[in-house]
């Protein structure tokens, strides 16, 4: 955490220098009330008469003090949030960045909902931990050992008191934090889980209305909040042991400084003022103990939270950057070389021995059934997983040679699934392109066949997308997702699936104007429908994951079976006019 802290190291500084003057306003205050009581009220040293001059003399200073003490409080106070937030807000891009850069692979294995409770639940407590190291952890420690020094040049007994009672609170105290420490470890997890939950329901809360699941998904959500409240208040509850157990033993110091002093005072060792003196370092010192606690307490918390800030931050991405940015002069040409694939943590390979080629502006399509690999190869072109064995060019380069900005920003993607964000309908196209101009954003979105229906609402292009489009339907957010994937400068543009909630004149009409438009750019379209592939130059029929065939339209209907059992079971039996 250094590298984060460091940057703001002069105003930790600033605020460690600050915090000591309030302390010593704090540790001067109870000697100048000592002399007020003994000098100013009862006059010990004058024969019991008091002196007014002397309690307005001290009290003016006593006045003085505490406004310097405030001054002091209210500055340390500015410099701990300033350092603390930046502290954390340093520690939340960083972390974001390396969750931008890891494999679908490694977000799967944290999780969304733990990715989410690391950002948010788990960085705020790394800031609360950062900010009571500097403000607490300096507090606590001069006013602990300032209120005993005082109270040692007051009287070594009364400090030999307070000592005797500070092992039993300091023991007690660790006792229950070790106790605490693996309680917020397993809060932390909880919450992940509570936050995976809800953003699984809210984004699927449709499925769970149409399949009326209402009811199992209120007790799974209560479930798991339970176990994080179980989890909750045994920490609390445990906590809460400490206060009156720490309470007790100093209150015990106390009562025996008070008895103590009761002698000294009648043999005249010692004066009330000392006494009272004796009795607000006590106090402070109990204040100290007990900020010493809510330290302790924040920093378990604080260090358990940076452990699982740590895991994102010190992951390594398993897709390392290559150094390629420059391409050949063809362009958009791909190369599937012996390609086979594995997901990782099964062992069935989903690809194998792929070898298939696409020179620059062709238009091949991609069929098959279900699970044959299809989304699987196309993922591999941008780099979305590695090969298991094999290679992937592009324009002559190995896939893994580029750097992922330059790999990607040669490839635009449209998918089945269309992301959609809660932005305008103008944003969402230009996402993906943001140098585009006005006109190319329109281009797109006629080309998508999305024009006309945009130009109908109220605001047009200026219109809001709901979060994951839930205010447009099925045909329109795919159409502003393929605008999106249209407008971006890219050689290759794939279509995963991207028209199935289109109708077939509206598709057709999309590949005429895409065709029309970009001839240069290579198309793969991976679809289901024999009407999305029946155009394109060439056909690759998968089966089991490898590549069963290949052709035309026509030459497939003549000589291969897979084919023509796809096209019988959509468009009847009989040869294709």
């Amino acid at each position: 955490m250094w590298k984060y802290i460091r940057k703001y190291l002069p105003l930790a500084i600033a605020a460690v220098i600050f915090m000591a003057g309030e302390v010593f306003v704090d540790l001067t205050q109870p000697k100048l009330m000592s002399a007020i009581v003994d000098d100013g009220v009862l006059g010990v040293n004058n024969g019991g008469v008091g002196n007014m001059q002397l309690i307005l003399k001290y009290g003016l200073r006593m006045v003085i003090l505490v406004l310097i003490g405030c001054v002091c409080g209210a500055s340390n106070s500015i410099c701990v949030n300033i350092s603390s937030q930046n502290v954390g807000n340093s520690i939340r891009k960083d972390a974001f960045k390396r969750i931008m850069g890891l494999s679908f692979q490694q977000t799967d294995e944290f999780t969304t909902g733990s990715l989410v409770t690391r950002v948010t639940n788990d960085i705020t407590q790394t800031e609360r931990m950062v900010a009571q190291f500097i403000r607490g952890l300096i507090r606590t420690g001069l006013l602990t050992f300032g209120s005993l020094y005082f109270l040692f040049s007051l009287n070594p007994k009364y400090s030999l008191i307070v000592l005797c009672t500070l092992p039993f609170v300091i023991g007690f105290m660790i006792i229950c934090l070790r106790k605490a420490g693996p309680l917020f470890t397993k809060l932390q997890a909880q919450l992940d889980n509570v936050n995976q939950i809800m953003q699984e329901d809210i984004t699927g809360i449709r499925i769970i209305k149409a399949c009326v699941r209402e009811l199992y998904e209120k007790t799974r959500f209560g479930k798991a909040n339970e176990e994080l409240i179980g989890t909750q208040l045994s920490v609390l509850i445990l906590l809460s042991y400490m206060f009156p157990v720490m309470f007790i033993f100093m209150n015990i110091a106390v009562v025996v400084i008070l008895y103590v002093g009761s002698f000294d005072v009648a043999s005249g060792v010692s004066s009330p003022g000392n006494i009272m003196a004796a009795i607000t370092y006590t106090t402070q010192l109990l204040y100290g103990i007990l900020m010493l606690l809510m330290l302790f307490q924040t920093i378990t918390r604080g260090m358990a939270s940076w452990k699982r800030i740590k895991e994102v931050l010190n992951t390594t991405t398993a897709l390392p950057d290559g150094t390629a940015t420059d391409t050949s002069l063809a362009k958009g040409r791909l190369d599937f070389n012996n390609v086979s694939f594995v997901y990782p943590g099964t062992e069935s390979p989903i690809l194998k021995n792929i070898n298939l080629t696409v020179n620059p502006g062709e238009t091949v399509a991609i069929v098959g059934s279900t699970g044959c690999g299809k989304s699987t190869l196309v993922n591999l072109i941008p780099r979305f997983y590695d090969v298991t064995e094999g290679e992937v060019l592009i324009d002559g380069i190995n896939v893994c040679d580029y750097t992922q900005e330059s790999l990607r920003e040669k490839v635009a993607i449209a998918l089945q699934k269309s992301e959609l964000f809660n932005k305008t309908i103008h944003e969402n196209i230009r996402w993906g392109e943001p140098q585009a101009t006005e006109e190319e954003i329109m281009k797109a979105a006629e080309i998508a066949q999305a024009a006309d229906f945009i130009e109908q609402m109220p605001d047009k292009y200026m219109t809001m997308v709901n979060a994951q489009g839930t205010n447009l339907s099925g045909g329109q957010r795919q159409r502003i997702a393929i605008a999106r994937a249209v407008l971006k400068y890219a050689n290759i543009l794939i279509f995963d699936d991207a028209t199935s909630a289109l109708d077939l004149k509206t598709e057709a009409n999309f590949y005429k104007a895409l065709n029309k438009e970009k001839p240069d750019v290579t198309k793969i379209i991976v679809a289901q429908k024999i009407a999305s592939v029946k155009n394109a130059d060439r056909i690759i029929v998968m089966e089991h994951g490898t590549i069963a065939d290949t052709g035309t339209h026509a030459e497939l209907l003549k000589k291969c079976s897979i084919y023509q059992d796809i096209y019988e079971s959509q468009m009847g039996k009989g040869v294709d006019e």
